[in-house]
């Protein structure tokens, strides 16, 4: 399939230079994470984890193409057709050295229409289908040549838009670090949330004009009432406010469009991914609280997704992670998240490889 050539942003970098970083240098050592460095845990409350589950759930249901298995994935979507897109990791849990298309649509059914992406990607993270159909996907990491980018298809496949520079994983204007999530408002307005690590430095949100122009960008790491750390996911109310899943600080954090904080909520867990749907009924994915000391540290909160307002920040419905032992792994369940029209839950699920769905049953 023919691709357009990318359309890169050269803005300043609105911090000091940086030396580009074409080739990333091997993972530094991850610091231990103590009570002592870790942010306080989510209040756990008498209502916490014990709110009804209205929804079946079920796995299975998309058909793969011949000679192709479900990699992990953090992103799945559904377009105004009813079909299903899922961006997987090619067979693996990375694509940096494969050229399968990690980009992949199914019919309402299931069935496999198409894919695209091949060689484009290094670890597809986050995912968005706007008005037109378009397909947004975050690219979290960076090798030589490619990574570290937010890239705009259209929905046969063509690339239409490139932010960010392939291969240069450095937090600036033009750049990301590590860009998760990306979600576009009604006005075109393209918001992207960045930092995936914690011990990084980087947590910040970007946002930039419809045409990939960039505009502004706030937050800064820590675990601070206006700090972020690992902004995760994204949602857009119908005001147009911005939801953040402050994933590392156990918390949603409200924003209006240009940054200012309006409320931070606890009660929606450990937030790996969100959606809002056109009734502002809120949708949090928990795919990592845990209870020992350390990574996921969010003592007493099940794993799962938690349905509520994000009108009143109530929460009235949870749908349990199945996994029988969550403490002893990183991530089980959805991460990334999608509602159909139809109120179709769709869990992006990164340890199992494979998309779950949930369908009211009451």
């Amino acid at each position: 399939m023919q691709r357009s050539a990318p359309v890169f942003l050269l803005a300043a970098l609105l911090t000091a230079p940086i030396a580009a970083q074409t080739v990333p240098a091997p993972a530094p050592q991850r610091p231990k994470w103590t009570l002592e460095n870790l942010p306080p845990p989510a209040t756990v409350r008498s209502e916490t984890n014990r709110q009804p589950n209205p929804y079946r759930s079920e796995t299975g249901f998309l058909k793969m193409p011949p000679g192709r298995i479900m990699g992990s994935t953090s992103a799945v979507a559904v377009d105004s057709k009813g079909h299903i897109w899922v961006a997987e990791r090619c067979g693996a849990n990375n694509c940096a050295d494969s050229m399968a298309d990690p980009i992949m649509e199914f019919d309402a059914g299931g069935n496999f229409v198409k894919a695209f992406g091949g060689g484009l990607t290094v670890f597809p993270h986050g995912f968005f289908i706007d008005s037109a159909d378009n397909v947004w996907l975050t690219d979290a990491r960076a090798v030589s040549g490619k990574g570290a980018t937010v890239m705009k298809f259209a929905p046969d496949g063509r690339l239409l838009l490139t932010l960010g520079k392939p291969g240069v994983a450095v937090a600036g204007a033009g750049t990301f670090a590590e860009p998760n999530a990306v979600i576009v408002a009604k006005d075109g307005s393209i918001f992207v949330s960045d930092g995936h690590e914690a011990d990084k430095g980087v947590a910040r949100i970007v946002k930039f004009a419809a045409d990939g122009r960039f505009v502004m960008q706030w937050g800064q790491a820590g675990a601070g009432k206006a700090d972020l750390q690992v902004p995760h996911a994204m949602a857009l109310d119908s005001r147009g406010r911005l939801y953040v899943g402050d994933r590392w600080n156990n918390r949603v954090q409200v924003y209006t469009p240009t940054g200012k904080l309006l409320k931070s909520w606890q009660q929606f867990g450990r937030p790996s991914g969100l959606f809002i749907d056109a009734n502002d009924t809120l949708y949090s994915a928990d795919s990592e609280s845990r209870n020992p000391v350390g990574y996921g540290y969010n003592p007493g909160w099940a794993r799962g997704i938690r349905i509520g307002s994000a009108r009143t920040g109530k929460v009235s419905a949870f749908i349990p992670d199945p996994e029988p032992e969550p403490d002893k792994g990183a991530t089980s369940g959805a991460e990334g998240i999608w509602v159909d029209k139809a109120g179709v839950i769709y869990g992006a699920q990164v340890k199992e490889r494979t998309v779950a769905r949930h369908i009211r049953t009451q």
